[in-house]
């Protein structure tokens, strides 16, 4: 009996090292146009699927009038902050993994992600627990309006949405570790199945429970809660099933505090990038407060650009993986190629997004918003901000490369960038200047700064890889094969 268990460890063991080293092949060895798109896009698609069941979500809720479509906009911010918990350690994890398979070191890999898994259950619990308890004090810190004359206030739809949506913390902490491990593994498709599942049973929940059940915006909450449990439970058994790379589990869990600082460290830029995004919001909630239709106007909008900016940063997300594999393998003339692909492909897809949001604005607005006052506002902001769209890419590619390739310091300095460094300033010097077309397009503004403060790091990088290529030749020969 003991024997039979041993061989079954060990032909366990060579089935993870067969596949670890097929994947190290693929990484390292298939042309970068190929490779990039065949893990570019069903990253991208995932990371756009889940912005359109968000939408979906402000669709079917703006039937209840502005005041839910504002309580919408508001528990956005508060979803940023469990994204921002998720993507640290998630893109941490999945930074420092990519790395280790590139070094072909499997042990710490599996340490890295069972330890970024556990860690985002323990932070989840700690904020849905305090988050209950201060619930209202909480959604009114993000903006959340009592309103007079109105049976049912922002402030009253926010706190039942954001109830529902603290119950989901610790699995949505977790599900973005688990979607992020697997894409570090280059398991980009593998991962769009347990989302795509979770955002079409959203879609499909929303009429059913907010009309049919005539659950209002409760309903809404409670069908985004179902498809996060339902997203979660497909990833954990594509894990605990071990079709993976890495494996997750307690055993491999890391008693030393460095594991877990790894990982945050090399998270940290995400957090950074998500925590200014909650707390720009939760400012330009305050901001528009008094403006009669500005919150549901700007709500909407914001999650038009989500749509937008998911399509950059899911691309950014599948070329993580490729970066991380040939630039642990020194590489380097794979990155660079792999970097201004990537960077050229995602540019070019943001060109055609904008010009299609820019014209069909109006048509947008008027099917969201029932106030002819928040259609005017969010048209105008949506088009402004269709201007800057095709500039993100090129701050998110340097950020998220400086973050895998491990400058910290850069990474951070990108990251903060575009939120903290430009647009909260702006957020102080724009609407007194000129009033609300000031808030209209301060966020374009900001990413056309944040995209020349990226330039200077882009240049500086290309620069380095071509130089260290030069200096490594032995390390570029590669055969271009499958």
């Amino acid at each position: 009996m003991e024997t039979e268990r041993v061989e079954n460890l060990h032909n366990d063991s060579n089935k993870v090292d067969e596949r670890e080293r097929a994947q190290f092949e693929r990484m390292t060895k298939t042309p970068i146009p190929r490779l990039i798109i065949s893990l570019g896009i069903p990253t991208m698609l995932n990371m756009m699927v889940t912005s359109l069941y968000n939408m979906a979500d402000t669709l079917f809720v703006s039937g209840l009038g502005d005041q839910a479509i504002g309580a919408v906009s508001v528990v956005l911010s508060l979803m940023s902050i469990i994204q921002a918990i998720g993507f640290t350690l998630g893109m941490g994890a999945g930074s420092v993994v990519s790395a280790l398979l590139g070094k072909r070191d499997q042990k710490g890999a599996d340490r890295v992600a069972s330890t970024a898994f556990f860690s985002a259950l323990g932070i989840g619990l700690l904020l849905t627990l305090f988050g209950l308890i201060f619930l209202e004090p909480l959604v009114m810190l993000l903006g959340a309006a009592q309103e007079s004359g109105v049976a049912f206030t922002t402030l009253d739809y926010a706190k039942i949405y954001a109830t529902y949506i603290l119950i989901s913390a610790p699995l949505m902490c977790m599900s973005f570790v688990m979607n992020n491990l697997l894409r570090a593994q280059g398991k980009a498709l593998t991962s769009m199945i347990g989302l795509c599942t979770g955002a079409i049973l959203n879609v499909a929940l929303d009429p059913i429970l907010i009309y049919g059940a005539n659950m209002g915006v409760e309903g809404a909450a409670l069908a985004t809660m179902i498809s996060q449990t339902v997203s979660f439970g497909i990833l954990i058994f594509i894990f605990f099933s071990g079709k993976t790379i890495t494996n997750i589990s307690p055993k491999n869990l890391s008693r030393y505090l460095p594991t877990l600082w790894q990982v945050v460290y090399t998270g940290f830029p995400s957090f950074c990038r998500q925590m200014l995004a909650s707390l720009c919001t939760v400012l330009l909630n305050n901001l528009l407060m008094n403006i009669n239709g500005a919150q549901a106007a700007f709500g909407v909008v914001q999650k038009i650009f989500m749509l937008a900016f998911s399509i950059s940063l899911g691309i950014g997300q599948g070329y993580q993986p490729v970066l991380g594999y040939n630039h642990s393998a020194g590489k380097y003339s794979r990155v660079r190629e792999a970097y201004l692909f990537t960077l050229a492909f995602s540019t070019g897809i943001m060109v055609g997004f904008a010009a299609v949001c820019a014209i069909i604005a109006p048509w947008l607005m008027q099917t969201f918003l029932d106030s002819e006052t928040a259609r005017e506002i969010g048209t105008a902001a949506l088009r402004f901000q269709c201007l800057s769209m095709p500039l993100l890419p090129v701050n998110f590619m340097a950020g998220l490369t400086y973050q895998v390739v491990g400058n910290k310091l850069a990474a951070a300095a990108l990251s903060v960038s575009r939120q903290g460094l430009f647009y909260i300033p702006l957020i102080f010097i724009l609407p007194p200047l000129f009033d609300i077309t000031g808030i209209e397009c301060m966020q374009s503004v900001s990413d056309l700064l944040s995209f020349l403060f990226a330039i200077p790091f882009t240049l500086y990088f290309l620069n380095g890889l071509k130089r260290k290529a030069a200096e490594n030749p032995t390390t570029e020969v590669y055969d271009g094969g499958e």
